[in-house]
């Protein structure tokens, strides 16, 4: 073998990026434990990056924008409405529209159902500006919009942990730093370059909760998504697009805190790892070729960087795929679920009586997950089925990959290793956070957080990889 070749794609490419903080005050409660209601302060700005593509042809019909924008989860109609609302300004259709979350726990949870609870009232308010916003920056970023080549390599980092752990004194699963778990640390990177050589901006594919920061702080927070942007973008000077990974069973090695220094920590090692792997990339365009021997002290080697194209570069094909998942047998009822609750809020309302407060932050909890457990099944479609839409396409040498909900890593292993060489990034909570966590059948019986409130049954993830492999691998022999 004398020529090594590195993923590519040939395309027009336009970025964009803007300041999305909510006001301080907002309801910001994303924990079950949480004591508090409002956030109090900003530790770091949130962000929403956008990313306009399109085949190197120009043709309208192929463009696809990606919406990165640091929240955790979004409900449906609202991410519907910034789908329409950009589709509609820019000229394209909501299909062809990809909003993913950071799913960043630090953001707190924007839903106007929570618009009574203390700084509810400034979530529409909040919504509806948002929403402007993001049709003001994709208008920017069409605007922006260049020829440019991308790059895509891998690097490793291990700040990402498997977090299903057997409490040894209980014997049952908590949710949390699982030492002899395994975990994917495959960092997929690209590098979006113009022309002229200059960089347009980057993509971070990394698969691990932002759950650095958990119910002790009050911050606005993108958890430890913010540092990781910042040593990229500080580097480069260009912005960086961080799409979320696989990762049901994935957190930071050390998360659940309060110090917003532990998250930034966290982030800065993620960005290192970027960095390493992004100044590894070749120039575009080119091939590492064998150029032959040169005779030294020894006889050398020489292999050179030379222009070359690659002629699948420029190719661009997306298609929208459903897969029926079938819905658990036991799904509890919204019946059941509203008697729990109702039971924790006169435990929660005694405990703020006679002054507990670790039985308050219990009972509050109770409530929350009784009320999470209310938003997910009135949310769900009826049927025996559950629709779940990907949209799934190629550009160039690289496989593109967007779901909603919550995946297990063996989502994305499996997938990179069917289809080696070619990249494939896998973006989850995408346009959707149900079903929900979609866990493999192997983890289904043991009481594991995901496994409870999962909303497939076993054997779901199984299907859904076989399909999307399958898709993928139709795009790629076409």
């Amino acid at each position: 073998m004398n020529l090594v070749e590195t993923p590519q794609s040939r395309c027009l490419a336009g970025m964009s990026r803007g300041d999305i903080t909510p006001p301080v005050g907002i309801y910001h409660r994303m924990w079950g434990a949480a004591l508090h209601d409002r956030a109090t302060g900003v530790h770091r700005p949130l962000e929403a990056t956008i990313l306009w593509l399109a085949s190197a042809r120009g043709n309208p019909a192929d463009v696809q924008v990606l919406i990165g924008l640091d929240h955790c989860i979004l409900d449906t109609q609202e991410l519907i409405g910034i789908r329409e609302g950009v589709a509609a300004a820019t000229g394209i259709t909501p299909k062809q529209v990809s909003v993913a979350l950071s799913h960043t726990h630090g953001s707190g949870w924007m839903s106007r159902s929570r618009s009574h609870l203390p700084g509810g009232d400034l979530i529409g308010p909040y919504l509806d500006a948002l929403k402007e916003r993001l049709v003001a920056l994709a208008m920017d970023a069409r605007q922006a919009v260049v020829p440019a080549s991308i790059v895509y390599g891998q690097g490793r980092c291990d700040l990402a942990a498997h977090r299903d752990y057997r409490d040894p004194e209980s014997g049952r699963f908590v949710c949390g730093f699982n030492p002899a778990g395994q975990a994917d640390d495959t960092l997929l990177i690209a590098r979006l370059t113009r022309e002229d050589g200059t960089t347009l901006g980057t993509v971070v594919n990394y698969a691990c909760h932002p759950t650095t920061l958990a119910w002790e702080n009050t911050l606005i927070s993108p958890d430890w998504v913010g540092a990781m942007r910042e040593v990229i973008e500080r580097e480069l000077c260009a912005p960086c697009l961080f799409l979320q990974g696989a990762s049901g069973e994935l957190g930071p090695r050390e998360g659940f805190v309060g110090d917003t220094a532990v998250a930034d920590r966290n982030g800065r090692q993620v960005g290192y790892a970027a960095m390493s792997a992004l100044t590894a990339l070749p120039p575009p365009r080119t091939r590492y070729e064998y150029a032959g021997p040169v005779v030294s002290g020894a006889t050398l080697g020489i292999w050179k960087h030379l222009p070359g194209e690659n002629e699948q570069a420029s190719t661009w094909k997306w298609r929208t795929l459903t897969v029926p998942l079938p819905y658990r047998h036991d799904l509890p009822t919204v019946e059941e679920t509203t008697r729990e609750r109702d039971h924790w809020l006169a435990e929660e309302a005694m405990a703020r009586e006679q002054g507990d407060t670790a039985r308050l932050r219990d009972c509050r909890a109770q409530v929350e997950q009784r009320t999470r457990q209310l938003t997910r099944l009135s949310a769900l479609v009826p049927g025996r089925t559950y629709p779940f839409t990907m949209q799934v396409g190629r550009i160039g040498d690289a496989l593109w990959v967007f779901t909603p909900g919550e995946l297990y890593q063996v989502f994305q292993t499996t997938l990179r290793a069917r289809l080696a060489p070619h990249p494939v990034v896998v973006t989850t909570l995408t346009n959707d956070w149900q079903p929900g966590y979609v866990p493999p059948a192997s983890s289904f019986g043991f009481g594991i957080y995901q496994e409870i409130i999962a909303a497939t049954s076993p054997g779901a993830l199984e299907v859904l990889i076989e399909r999307v492999a399958e898709a993928l691998s139709e795009l790629l022999r076409d």
